[in-house]
């Protein structure tokens, strides 16, 4: 299993230079839990997985030790975890009370998320009024003192389209930390306050991180060709993603060698995800009356949980889901390990995770081209079959030629786990990280000698 974390009761100090890495999602943390069922300390103690991992484990590779900050209204005062053996750092920090006490009035930055466009002068009062009290939802003092306490040289913030960015810039010019921005999805501010100002905010940032080729196109046509805006992939440790336990893990399961399985996991998002078209696109292909043993497995909870059991009630035979939100990363390379294919059906992306992870344990994929994906995949021989999005004929077509040409889907698989080695391991990854935030840090550094 991989380590997981402990609770300790002070910051540990690092040998190594401290990033303070800001995680998105809603105005505090349980906004995002509450859709996967999972509590606030049951998630810290197993700690983070996708790309937050991937960037903790190559900046460790780069020379930096990471701390995650995470902001929370179930705690009364800071929570510190640590990893044994990686040294990596989380620290849950409570929101305000007097945010916490009125953030029910207001629409939070979720709603605003779900409904872009207030209509009507109330509702648009309270869009405006709300999207000012979210900016409060940073203790912005406990916040600068935790960063001085753990010595942080600089600030990565998830999402530069956010409020969250807002306050980490204003925080570090008064601290004297560059801080620099990442893209893992967010493609507009939905703040209607951070609008006002956000050209100005990413401006003075010192640097913005995007892994996917369009949304770098879209940041310079949006805020100035000039902005400098870095490719960082969204790295995996190949030293733990692969297929070498396939075929035991196939015998558990109690699947043959002649099964075929394709395999999905994430979050159960109907609209993001395109989960609705990966099981319009299965019906299609078990329609086509081969007689062969196929089989769907989806792993993964999410806010649309109740809509996926009632399509399952009426979708075609051959469809199992573990309904689990699933931080194990070796319980979810065994299920990757045991598939023939990995279906990608997303129709928003930041840069996806999922897709590399299962090419990594030897899978081909087929992925609609959402945010991204064309930067996995640039080319023929990378190891999968890139469709339109929201498509369901098309990624049908592109399922049954890999689950029946055994061949193809084998050497694609080889093909996969190639293209992960070269372009997205945490060296590969952690030397594009040193090289973005490299010459900020040495001036900084020799701004204070």
């Amino acid at each position: 299993m991989n380590a997981a974390f402990r609770r300790v009761d002070a910051p540990v100090p690092s040998d190594q230079p401290t990033v303070a890495l800001v995680i998105a999602g809603g105005e505090v943390w349980e906004d995002f839990l509450s859709t996967l069922g999972v509590s606030l300390d049951e998630f810290c103690l197993k700690g983070p997985g996708g790309w937050t991992l991937g960037y903790m484990d190559a900046l460790m590779k780069a020379g930096f030790t990471t701390v995650v900050y995470f902001f929370s209204g179930e705690v009364r005062e800071p929570v510190h975890y640590i990893q044994d053996g990686t040294g990596h750092r989380q620290t849950v920090l409570p929101a305000p009370r007097f945010y916490m006490a009125l953030r029910h009035w207001f629409p939070t930055y979720g709603e605003l998320l779900r409904r872009p466009s207030p209509k009507g002068v109330r509702e648009r009062v309270k869009a405006w009024l709300g999207s000012a009290l979210t900016h409060s939802s940073t203790p912005a003092g406990l916040f600068a003192r935790e960063l001085r306490s753990a010595d942080c040289k600089a600030i990565i913030v998830q999402e530069y389209e956010t409020f969250r960015f807002d306050i980490c810039v204003c925080l570090g010019h008064c601290l004297k930390l560059p801080v620099f921005g990442t893209f893992q999805g967010g493609t507009r501010e939905t703040n209607l306050v951070s609008r006002l100002w956000k050209r100005k905010v990413i401006a003075g940032s010192d640097a913005l991180f995007a892994a996917a080729g369009e949304e770098i196109e879209r940041v310079k046509a949006c805020y100035g060709p000039d902005l400098r805006i870095c490719q960082v992939f969204n790295p995996v440790d190949v030293s733990h993603w692969h297929a070498e336990e396939r075929q035991s893990v196939r015998t558990e399961m109690g699947v043959s060698d002649l099964t075929r399985l394709v395999v999905w996991h994430g979050r159960i998002d109907r609209e993001a995800k395109g989960l609705d078209i990966l099981l319009d696109a299965w019906e299609l292909v078990m329609g086509r009356g081969l007689v062969m043993d196929l089989r769907l497995i989806l792993l993964g909870s999410g806010q649309d949980t109740e809509w996926l059991r009632g399509r399952m009630a009426v979708a075609p035979q051959n469809i199992f889901w573990q309904n689990r939100y699933e931080t194990d990363r070796d319980r979810v390379r065994r299920f990757l390990a045991a598939g023939d294919v990995y279906a990608f059906p997303s129709r928003y992306e930041g840069f996806p995770v999922a897709p590399v992870e299962a090419m990594a344990c030897g899978l081909p994929v087929v992925a609609a081209a959402a945010s991204g994906v064309r930067d996995i995949f640039p080319r023929d021989g990378c190891g999968g079959v890139v469709v339109p999005v929201g498509d369901p004929s098309s990624f049908a077509d592109a399922l049954s030629r890999l689950i029946f040409d055994r061949d193809l889907s084998s050497s694609m698989g080889k093909q996969a786990r190639q293209r992960v080695e070269k372009a997205f391991s945490l060296e590969a990854v952690g030397c594009q990280l040193a090289a973005a935030m490299g010459s900020t840090l040495n001036r900084q550094a020799r701004g204070r000698s």
